[in-house]
Order: C-alpha cells, then sequence, then structure tokens
C-alpha cells in the first residue's frame, strides 16, 4: 500500500493508532497521513458561517504547533509522515483523502461504546468503519512492539465474502501473520450441519484459490464465537468483513463488524464488502 491514514484528535487512544500504523508502514513501506479534523465551534463563526482570517490564523497555528509535539516520536523516525488538516467538525473526509493519496489501511484509536450511545450516536471510529471502502484497523489500547502473529478472520464464507478473504489472506501476509479462518456457527435459524458449512467453505475456498483450512466453532451469536475463539487462540489481531449498513438497516440489523471492533480488546480489522 502506499500510504495509511490515522486520524487524531491528539487523545491518548489516538498516540496508540499512530503507534500501530507505524509499525504496519515500516513493514509495508507506506507513508503515513496524520489527518487531523479542525472542529470549528459556532463561537468563532459569524452569522454567514464566514470565519475571520485572524481567528483562522491562530487555529492554524495552534494545530500546527500541536502537531509538531503530536509527532515527535522516536518510533516515526525514518518514516515519511504528511500531517493533513481538513477544517470539518467529523471525519466524513477520510474517503476522500484515501482516493486521492491512494491509502490502503485506515487506523484508528477508540474507546468503545456502550448501550443507547452505541445505537443511536456511536463514535467517529464507528462511522469510519461504517463508510470506508478501505480496511480500518482498530486500536483499542497501546501496543508498544506491534508484531501480530496470530491473526483470526471470520465470515460466513459465502461467495459475497470472496474479495474480502483474499483481500484479509494478503493483509496478513503483509503484516507477516499466520492467519486462521473460521466460521461461528450459532443456534437458531442461522445453524448448519457441519456437511453444509464445508460445502459452502468449499466452494469459496476453491474460487478464491486458496487452500487454507477453516474451523468451525460454536457459539450463542456470531459477535460472541469471534471473541471467544480469537481469546482461546491467542490471537494477536482479529479480520472481518463489515456490510457498512445505515440508518434504519444499522439500528434494527446491525453490523457484527461494528459489534466486533466497538467490544474486542484486541485490534481488529474490518474489510468492506
Amino acid at each position: 500500500m502506499k500510504s495509511i491514514i490515522v486520524p487524531v484528535d491528539f487523545s491518548e487512544q489516538s498516540k496508540y493508532a499512530l503507534q500501530v500504523a507505524a509499525a504496519v508502514a515500516s513493514k509495508g513501506n507506506a507513508e503515513l497521513l496524520v489527518l487531523h479534523m479542525l472542529e470549528l465551534a459556532p463561537a468563532i463563526l459569524t452569522e454567514s458561517g464566514y470565519i475571520p482570517e485572524v481567528k483562522m490564523v491562530h487555529l492554524m497555528k495552534m494545530v500546527e504547533r500541536r502537531f509538531n509535539e503530536f509527532l515527535n516520536e522516536p518510533y516515526l523516525k525514518g518514516l515519511k509522515v504528511t500531517p493533513i488538516i481538513k477544517h470539518y467538525k467529523v471525519f466524513s473526509e477520510i474517503e476522500e483523502v484515501a482516493k486521492k493519496h491512494d491509502s490502503g489501511l485506515v487506523v484508528m484509536g477508540s474507546h468503545g461504546t456502550d448501550g443507547l450511545r452505541e445505537i443511536f450516536i456511536g463514535s467517529n471510529t464507528e462511522r469510519v468503519v461504517r463508510n470506508s471502502e478501505i480496511p480500518v484497523l482498530v486500536v483499542k489500547g497501546e501496543l508498544k512492539d506491534f508484531k501480530p502473529e496470530r491473526m483470526v478472520f471470520a465470515c460466513d464464507f459465502t461467495p459475497e465474502n470472496l474479495d474480502v478473504i483474499v483481500e484479509a489472506v494478503a493483509f496478513a501476509k503483509m503484516l507477516g501473520a499466520e492467519i486462521e479462518m473460521v466460521y461461528i456457527n450459532t443456534p437458531g435459524d442461522a445453524f448448519l450441519s457441519n456437511d453444509a458449512i464445508y460445502k459452502r467453505i468449499s466452494k469459496t475456498m476453491h474460487l478464491a484459490k486458496l487452500g487454507l483450512e477453516v474451523t468451525i466453532y460454536n457459539d450463542y451469536t456470531v459477535e460472541n464465537g469471534i471473541l471467544n475463539y480469537a481469546e482461546k487462540n491467542a490471537a494477536d489481531l482479529i479480520g472481518i468483513p463489515t456490510h457498512g449498513r445505515k440508518g434504519l438497516s444499522h439500528i434494527f440489523m446491525g453490523s457484527i463488524g461494528e459489534d466486533v471492533a466497538n467490544h474486542s480488546t484486541k485490534p481488529v480489522v474490518t474489510f468492506k464488502i
């Protein structure tokens, strides 16, 4: 990949994401695009929405100073790092930056969210996971030496997932990690016999031209199955597809990819179907 986008708000979570992104960039010889969305408070706007030039200059200088401090880290030495400032309140312009710079990955830090706030508001990270056309790596805590040895990738192995399976395998190879494929079988309407699952897996893996084995793991929900399997197998990283559902479809159907990214304590990389 040519470049990696790291949206930052100068928080501790941003630092964690930047450190992981630096480790990935060093493996893939990629440029780091450190992106900050400049929040423009209503107090500095005129009625017409115009921002006085003197205030804008002051804001830009303040952000540039914070960037200089934020990027003064030993793990960034030897890497190409480009700070980018956008004058928007949310992370909606990431896709534009990704297309312009041919980026292959977004790395973000996240607290995770719970309850009604998760459903109706969500976090900036969740919005990026939902909307990004390129993979998003979500980091929850500090990982000083990010060298994942084992990546678990879970999906339902339908032909719809063909491209993301290939993409996940390539991503693990780039990181130098062993990839473990898993199908989570759950009770109820989604339950399949082992024979039915293996037939589906065999067909999709044949189309993907991959000879990897796939484990069937039983649990009450897909989300719990992924998290439990990753924990039991000492995974360093979880990979999962996401549909990026929006609006009422998101509220009532949700997205397993977003749920896992929200609730996992391990880093999670999502791939858009």
